[in-house]
C-alpha cells in the first residue's frame, strides 16, 4: 500500500490487498445508487475495519432516500439506461447492471417511505462489531430546493462516528469551538447553577475549579454549506464538513482511507492537514478529476478554525 496514492478498481477487492492495522483513521461517503446494497457496504465495512490500527475510526457519510423518489427509489436492475439519467447529484453509480435489488410494496417499503438509509447501515455495521459512538448532524444551510407539499424540505444528512474499539484516538482540542455564553458571570454546576452569585463555589465542576478558555467542545451539530466543485457533475462533502473528521481522528502524519474517493476532497484535506491519504476509486474519470484538484495542495487552516 502507497501512501497518496489513489488505486483504481473495486473498492472491496482493493481493501484486501492492504496490510492489516495500516491506516489510521477513514473518512468517507458511500456513493448513492438508486437505493444501497447493506451486504456489500457491510463486507467493505468489515474489510476497513481489518486495515483501521486499533485506536483507529471510521467517520461515515450517509444520505436518506425515499422509496419511490426517482433518481433514488427506483428499482434500476431491469433499466437498461445510460448511467448519465440516474446521476442527478449521486456520486459513485456507473453500472446499472450492478446495482442491488431492493424489494418494495410487500410490506416493507412503501411508496412516499422515508427508508432509513443511514440507521440501517449503523445498525449493520455496529451488529459486525463497530462502537456506534455518535450520530453527528450535517445541517446545511443551503440545501437543495424541493418542491414537496407534504412535508419539510430536507436540510441534513447523518455523519456517524464509529471506533474499532471502546478506546480510540480522538483529539478533541483541536476541534473545540468559541464557547458562547448565555448566563452572567462563571459557568454554575451547583445549586446556584442560574443564579447570578459569584462565589467560586459554585463554578466547581467535577472537583476542580472551572476556569474558561473562551473554548468548548466541539458539539454534535455541524452547520457547513455545500460547495459544488466545476469538475463533477456528482455530490462531494465539502472540505469544511471533514476537516474536523480528520483533525480529530488522524495524528500528523497518520493515513486517512477513503474507499470511495470520487473527487479527492478527503485527499485534499488530508494533505492541507500534514496527514497522507489513501485513495480507491472505481471510475477512472473520477481519478482525472482528483489528480487536477490534488495539483500543488498548500498546508492550509480551513474556515471553520
Amino acid at each position: 500500500m502507497e501512501k497518496n496514492k489513489v488505486y483504481q478498481g473495486d473498492c472491496l477487492e482493493v481493501l484486501k490487498t492492504f496490510p492489516d492495522k495500516s491506516v489510521d483513521c477513514c473518512v468517507t461517503s458511500p456513493p448513492y445508487y438508486g437505493l444501497r446494497d447493506y451486504g456489500v457496504d457491510k463486507h467493505v465495512f468489515h474489510e476497513v475495519k481489518r486495515v483501521l490500527k486499533n485506536d483507529g475510526t471510521l467517520w461515515l457519510n450517509i444520505g436518506d432516500s425515499y422509496w419511490g423518489s426517482g433518481s433514488r427509489g427506483w428499482d434500476f436492475t431491469d433499466r437498461l439506461t445510460d448511467a448519465s439519467e440516474i446521476q442527478k447529484g449521486s456520486k459513485g453509480t456507473t453500472d446499472l447492471h450492478n446495482l442491488p435489488k431492493l424489494v418494495g410494496n410487500v410490506g416493507v417499503y412503501k411508496n412516499k417511505d422515508l427508508i432509513g438509509i443511514p440507521w440501517m447501515l449503523a445498525f449493520a455495521l455496529r451488529a459486525d462489531g463497530w462502537y456506534l459512538r455518535q450520530d453527528i448532524i450535517w445541517q446545511k444551510p443551503n440545501p437543495m430546493p424541493e418542491s414537496v407539499r407534504d412535508r419539510c424540505t430536507k436540510s441534513h444528512e447523518y455523519i456517524f462516528l464509529l471506533s474499532k474499539n471502546p478506546h480510540y484516538y480522538y483529539d478533541h482540542e483541536s476541534i473545540k469551538e468559541d464557547a458562547v455564553s448565555a448566563v452572567k458571570g462563571n459557568p454554575r454546576f451547583g445549586g446556584n447553577k442560574y443564579g447570578d452569585n459569584d462565589d467560586k463555589h459554585f463554578a466547581i465542576y467535577s472537583g476542580n475549579e472551572y476556569v474558561s478558555n473562551g473554548k468548548r467542545n466541539k458539539r454534535d451539530v455541524w452547520n457547513v454549506s455545500v460547495n459544488p466543485i466545476k469538475e463533477a457533475h456528482f455530490a462531494t462533502f465539502p472540505e469544511d464538513l471533514i476537516s474536523p473528521c480528520i483533525l480529530a481522528g488522524c495524528r500528523q502524519n497518520g493515513i486517512v482511507l477513503d474507499p470511495f474517493f470520487g473527487s479527492g476532497t478527503t485527499g485534499r484535506v488530508a494533505r492541507a492537514y500534514g496527514r497522507n491519504y489513501v485513495g480507491i476509486e472505481l471510475n477512472p474519470q473520477y481519478i482525472e478529476i482528483e489528480e487536477k484538484r490534488l495539483e500543488n495542495i498548500q498546508t492550509t487552516i480551513f474556515a471553520f478554525m
